[in-house]
């Protein structure tokens, strides 16, 4: 079992930059593929990147290329989401997860296991 809590979130000027971070429990982190997604208030949860465990192979969503990554560090047990030139519609609670095993990576709600709890990022314009 795979524990997850995330940090880093807060109150960014548009323009501005965020790290989150998720600290993982349990000795298998590095056997998961773990991805970032994020819920605005009366949306669903949607994709925001993906990293496979060995980390040569990412993927984001078309609003975030460019803009935000995601790394991880497994001996460490932690995943990262850099994000930058933020704009209020970056504004949700983000989520890391990670995936059911034997996805290296994916980008569906479904295909995930367990999920942190989340942190918020309220982006002003």
């Amino acid at each position: 079992q795979v524990q997850l809590v995330e940090s880093g979130g807060g109150l960014v000027q548009a323009g501005g930059s965020l790290r989150l971070s998720c600290a993982a429990s349990g000795r298998t982190f590095s056997m998961y593929g773990m991805g970032w997604f994020r819920q605005a208030p009366g949306q669903e949860r949607e994709f925001v990147a993906t990293i496979n465990p060995s980390s040569t192979y990412t993927d984001y969503a078309d609003s975030v290329k460019g803009r935000f990554t995601i790394a991880r560090d497994n001996a460490r047990n932690m995943l990262y989401l850099q994000m930058n030139s933020l704009t209020p519609e970056d504004t949700a609670v983000y989520y890391c997860g990670a995936a059911k095993p034997g996805l290296t990576a994916a980008d569906l709600v479904g295909e995930y296991e367990y999920w942190g709890q989340g942190t918020q990022v309220t982006v002003s314009a």
